[in-house]
């Protein structure tokens, strides 16, 4: 890694203090616990001219969970959101997640927000500046062709996220605020099939929370995740499912993935296996939906067909687990 290009670094106390900087300074970049951001401009990928750190702003903190349903502040830590016993008793899923995220240190100041907003990730981009300009750069970043299809004008980076495809079964939506004011929407649509620009924030938007609806009683959701390593690393395939059942059948079930596809995805076709049992052939069929949506392209060391695989047998085992179905083998 090389030195990062200077930068000034401020720290608003408030959302429209934040606001008012982003709006002010083209090409600012907001920075929370920064365990992505920073290494990113060690290696060169951008050149801010402005950090504004938000951690000090209070409202991005908050955490409560009522009868009403969950607000998750962006600034929020994974270490809290993985330990905090509100959110293991309401929103298991969500610790679950979001203790596989890095390792400890890394929980400790990685935040919410910054999860949902992940840079994009890629072989050909997550390398050092010489290397990159040794290899003629990318499409992603300062280049114009994509290594991992170049006869195409899309960028493949996949998204690798862990909490995305969680809050996305839980059904979350969030808040932005930005200098035309707040908005809400669902989670699903911050996010784009475009490696290069995945996010929908204009400019001069930041994330302020997630906020999660009251969830069914019967329903259970979990995540699952392949890696490399068994800690630190991003997932090549990550797997959030909520399953509602009633009298042995499945009522609903959503399947959402990770690491696979230049955004993270709600599975299509689910209800297609509502009111059947848990069976091998239902969670046979719910393998062939994941193999035919994701897009696992030639963006980690591991085989593209691995990924897509590895997806389709995560799905299909929690997805058995927590419908209490035919026994489930161990993740791999």
């Amino acid at each position: 890694m090389e030195r990062i290009a200077p930068f000034k670094l401020s720290g608003p106390h408030t959302l429209a203090e934040a606001v008012a900087l982003f709006a002010a300074t083209p090409g600012a970049r907001p920075i929370a616990g920064g365990t992505d951001l920073i290494p990113n401009l060690r290696d060169g990928v951008g050149k801010p001219p402005m950090l504004i750190d938000l951690s000090g702003i209070a409202a991005l903190h908050a955490l409560t969970i009522t009868s009403a349903g969950a607000t998750i502040g962006a600034g929020v830590t994974l270490a809290r959101l993985a330990t905090d016993d509100q959110i293991k008793r309401a929103l298991p899923v969500l610790a679950e997640a979001a203790l596989t995220v890095a390792g400890p240190g890394h929980r400790t100041v990685a935040t919410l927000g910054g999860n949902l907003c992940l840079d994009t990730r890629c072989v050909f981009y997550n390398q050092s500046e010489w290397w990159r300009r040794s290899n003629e750069y990318c499409l992603k970043h300062g280049g114009d062709v994509c290594h991992v299809a170049p006869q195409g004008k899309q960028c493949h980076a996949a998204f690798s996220g862990d909490l995305a495809p969680a809050l996305l079964v839980l059904g979350a939506n969030v808040e932005i605020a930005g200098p035309h004011g707040a908005r809400h929407l669902p989670l699903a649509d911050l996010y784009v099939e475009d490696g290069a620009a995945h996010l929908t924030l204009g400019t001069g938007e930041i994330l302020v929370a997630a906020h999660i609806p009251p969830q069914p009683v019967e329903a259970r959701a979990g995540y699952r995740k392949a890696r490399a390593r068994g800690a630190i690393d991003f997932p090549l395939a990550g797997v959030a499912a909520r399953v509602e059942t009633r009298n042995g059948c499945i009522t609903d079930l959503r399947v959402a993935l990770t690491g696979t596809n230049a955004r993270p995805f709600l599975l299509e076709g689910t209800d297609e296996l509502v009111g059947r049992p848990p069976d091998d052939d239902l969670l046979t069929q719910l393998a062939k939906l994941v193999q035919k949506q994701v897009s696992p392209m030639r963006t980690t060391v591991t085989q593209s067909n691995y990924r897509r695989q590895v997806a389709a047998v995560l799905a299909r085992r929690l997805t058995c687990d927590l419908a209490g179905g035919v026994v489930a083998r161990p993740t791999p």
